[in-house]
C-alpha cells in the first residue's frame, strides 16, 4: 500500500498597518500693550530773607557822637566831682601864687600847664570790641511738595490657540492568504 502524500497548506496571515500623525497645538500670546504716563513731583521752596537789626549806639557813644541825652547824662553825673576837682585846683593854684618866696613865675608856669592839661571830664562812652549789637531773626524756609503720580494702562492680549487634529490611517499591509498545494500523485500505475 502506498501512502497518500499530505496536502500542503501555506497560510499567510493578514498584516495591518497604522500611521498616526499626532495633533498639533499652536499657542501664542502677544505681549500686552502698556502705556505709562508720569507726572513728576514738584517742590517749591521759598526762603524769606531774615531780618537783621544793628544797634551801634554804644559805638557812636564811645566815639563821643552818640545821642545828646546820653552825653548830657554823662556830664551831669560827673559834674559834682568835676566841680570839687575845680575847687581843689583853684585852691592849689592860689597856694602857688601865694608862695612868692619860692621864686619863679607861677602865672606863666600855670598858663603853660593849662594849655596841655587834659580835661577831667570824660564825655566818651566805654570803648569795647562788642559795642555793636547784632540781632538776627531768621525766617523759616517754606517747602511745598506736590507729589507726582504714575498712571499705567495695560491692554492684555488673549492667547491665540490653533489646533491641527491628528490623523490615524489604517491600511492592510499584507492580505491574508491561504494556499492549498495538493500533493503530486503519480497516476501511472
Amino acid at each position: 500500500m502506498s501512502a497518500i502524500p499530505p496536502i500542503r497548506l501555506d497560510i499567510q496571515p493578514a498584516k495591518m498597518g497604522i500611521d498616526i500623525q499626532r495633533g498639533q497645538w499652536d499657542i501664542r500670546q502677544p505681549q500686552p500693550t502698556m502705556e505709562m504716563h508720569t507726572t513728576p513731583t514738584t517742590i517749591e521752596m521759598s526762603s524769606p530773607q531774615g531780618e537783621i537789626h544793628i544797634d551801634q549806639s554804644r559805638a557812636w557813644d564811645a566815639l563821643g557822637i552818640g545821642s545828646n541825652i546820653t552825653f548830657m547824662n554823662r556830664i551831669y553825673s560827673q559834674s559834682k566831682d568835676i566841680a570839687l576837682q575845680g575847687i581843689a585846683s583853684i585852691v592849689a593854684k592860689g597856694n602857688r601864687l601865694a608862695a612868692i618866696e619860692k621864686g619863679g613865675n607861677p602865672i606863666a608856669d600855670m598858663a603853660a600847664e593849662r594849655a596841655f592839661e587834659p580835661s577831667s571830664m570824660n564825655y566818651l562812652g566805654e570803648a569795647s570790641y562788642d559795642n555793636v549789637d547784632l540781632d538776627y531773626t531768621p525766617h523759616k524756609v517754606e517747602i511745598e511738595v506736590n507729589p507726582g503720580h504714575v498712571s499705567i494702562e495695560v491692554t492684555p492680549h488673549f492667547p491665540e490657540i490653533s489646533y491641527t487634529p491628528g490623523k490615524v490611517s489604517f491600511y492592510v499591509q499584507q492580505y491574508p492568504k491561504a494556499e492549498m498545494i495538493p500533493p503530486e500523485i503519480d497516476t501511472k500505475v
